[in-house]
């Protein structure tokens, strides 16, 4: 996300910040930290930003160099429409960058056809090997601005990286992480024996159950209750319960890590991750063992309400 902003953008560039939790934010921070003039539209978290704001912005300030969104939101477990968000910057002179380092391998992104100049990925999400490895894909567009750039940078140059994999034998400008490429390699194999159209089937199957098991716990979804979010199933904190204690008992006695809210929503979700290495028993695991929990912390849940909806799901999957 760095590398993206010191390569596009000069000091005082005016860009476009959408916003919907802690990632968006995070464009925002970068934006202060190397002076940029930045115009800041924040959503309110668990819902996904609205395109057509993006293209009455770019409308309105022709100035913008840059829009910067996150595709999958991992704090709040929204997925923003990237295509129409791409429909929305087409255009104009400004380069869409979008943070999808959850996205990637979960949820589909097009970014040729979608008008992404920028597409930011990380190792440790749905690409399923540890962290350590980040990935940028740069259209021609972006190329040119890149060109322009005068932000300083040294080890985030792309033009450093491209020079690289350009000689007759493609390397790394820097020292790689080895055993991390190497993991990589597997990963992608794994990825193209399973094939693009059905991961990203088996990651919309799995988070469709997730969501229908938590609605059928009696409890209610802080994300969307929609297809594109197929990275995280974002949970809100049934009143009476406590969530440290909650994930507390569900990790120590059960052997399943929940993640928890970030901001202003830490202790008041949690969140159910189904990207990557996972299938239907994985989901299953972690649900009953919530219903568990609850039910060993008072709080009023039927076993068996959340796994037999999730099971449901899996069932029509597999007819």
């Amino acid at each position: 996300m760095e590398s993206a902003v010191v390569n596009l953008c000069s000091p005082g560039d005016k860009v476009l910040i959408a916003s919907c939790g802690k990632f968006g934010e995070r464009w925002r921070d970068l934006a202060q930290v190397y002076g940029l003039d930045y115009d800041y539209r924040e959503y309110e978290w668990g819902t996904p930003v609205a395109p057509a704001d993006i293209g009455q912005a770019l409308g309105d300030d022709r100035s913008i160099k840059a829009v910067f969104v996150t595709h999958s939101e991992t704090s709040t477990g929204v997925v923003n429409d990237m295509e129409a968000i791409g429909a929305a910057v087409a255009g104009s002179d400004a380069v869409l960058v979008t943070d999808s380092i959850s996205g990637m391998g979960s949820a589909e992104i097009k970014t040729d056809a979608w008008g992404i100049d920028v597409a930011v990925a990380g190792s440790q999400k749905a690409l399923m090997i540890p962290p350590g490895l980040a990935f940028v894909s740069v259209s021609p567009k972006a190329w040119d601005r890149v060109a322009k750039s005068t932000l300083p940078k040294y080890y985030f140059d792309w033009t450093k990286a491209r020079k690289a994999l350009a000689q007759e034998k493609p390397t790394t400008a820097f020292t790689p992480a080895v055993s991390l490429v190497v993991g990589l390699d597997k990963a992608l194999s794994m990825i193209r024996d399973e094939g693009l159209e059905n991961l990203f089937r088996r990651h919309i199957v799995l988070g469709r159950a997730t969501r229908a098991a938590i609605k059928g716990m009696g409890l209610a979804l802080f994300s969307p209750d929609d297809d594109r979010c197929s990275s995280v199933t974002a949970v809100r904190v049934p009143d009476g319960v406590e969530d440290g204690k909650l994930r507390t008992l569900i990790r120590d006695k059960y052997g399943v890590q929940l993640a928890g809210g970030q901001g202003p929503i830490k202790g008041k979700i949690f969140r159910i991750g189904h990207c990557g290495y996972y299938n239907y028993t994985d989901i299953i695991v972690a649900i009953t063992a919530l219903e568990l929990a609850l039910k060993e912390l008072g709080h009023p849940v039927e076993l068996g309400s959340g796994v037999s909806k999730a099971q449901a799901i899996f069932g029509q999957e597999l007819a």
